[in-house]
């Protein structure tokens, strides 16, 4: 009990502070008990201490708050990636009547923006480009075949002798007709139907001036009993390109044009083909 006493006496011993101004200003004294000094000492210990910890609390809330900030732009961004992937994937169908490889985001909603997690985002996204990729493979091919494969007429004007046998106007015999006989002005301009790479430019005994054209994918095309060509070989011409100008060269009885197409090394019927254009 006296022990506790002596304790008190001295936890409430006055201590006196004395302020002491850099004036002439009368210093001031202030008593305080050791108790409240050390009471306000450990008061503000507890305070920094909890300040501090508020501060480190606020800056990871922060870094928090811009990470989940971060990761919902992410979220957001890939799933409009994903819907324009799958729009693009769709118009495509319809355009060109293909089947998709793969089929596309069957499981995800666009518009359900919570069942959907960031990996199986990246899956289906990547699935999806794998099916536009080898959509936008298929129509590059089937338009690169479209330009190397001879569609519509050479020229504007009238067939006068069909591909097959026939009798032939100068000889007077039965002949096979290797291509179609297209009736036209003289010097009318003579145009490639397909792109392709002049392979021949220049005279022959019975066509006269003869120009072909190679394609590619098997398809050749020739023009012939031209008045003059307007190509070289190795020249490289596009579907429209005039390569000659009509005429009545070789073994022809008037002005006009002979057109063949050939495939895969034989002669073929041009007269499908004139109507695709």
């Amino acid at each position: 009990m006296n022990q506790l006493r002596s304790i008190l006496r001295r936890l409430l011993t006055p201590v006196t502070i004395l302020l002491v101004p850099h004036s002439r200003a009368r210093p001031v004294s202030i008593r305080l008990p050791v108790l409240a000094i050390a009471s306000s000492v450990c008061l503000f210990l507890l305070g920094a201490t909890v300040v501090v910890a508020m501060s480190v609390r606020a800056v990871e809330h922060q870094q928090m708050k811009e990470r989940l900030s971060y990761i919902s732009a992410q979220f957001l961004e890939m799933k409009d990636t994903m819907v324009s992937l799958r729009k693009a994937e769709r118009d495509f169908r319809k355009l060109f009547d293909v089947k998709s490889k793969t089929a596309v985001l069957e499981s995800a909603d666009p518009a359900d923006t919570g069942s959907l997690d960031m990996e199986m985002l990246r899956e289906q996204i990547e699935a999806s480009m794998r099916s536009v990729t080898a959509i936008r493979t298929y129509i590059a091919e089937q338009k690169d075949l479209y330009l190397t494969t001879p569609a519509g007429w050479p020229v504007s004007g009238r067939l006068t002798s069909f591909y097959g046998n026939r009798l032939h106007p100068v000889l007077e015999e039965t002949r096979f007709h290797t291509g179609v006989d297209i009736s036209v002005p003289p010097g009318s301009k003579v145009n490639a139907t397909a792109n392709g790479i002049v392979s021949y430019s220049g005279w022959t005994e019975n066509s006269g001036i003869v120009v072909v054209v190679e394609h590619g994918r098997g398809f050749s095309t020739a023009y012939a009993h031209n008045q003059k060509a307007l190509v070289a070989v190795g020249q490289r011409v596009v579907r429209g390109d005039p390569v000659a100008l009509s005429g009545s060269t070789g073994m022809s009885t008037g002005p006009h044009v002979h057109y063949e197409i050939w495939k895969n090394g034989r002669h073929t019927d041009p007269a499908g083909y004139l109507a695709r254009r």
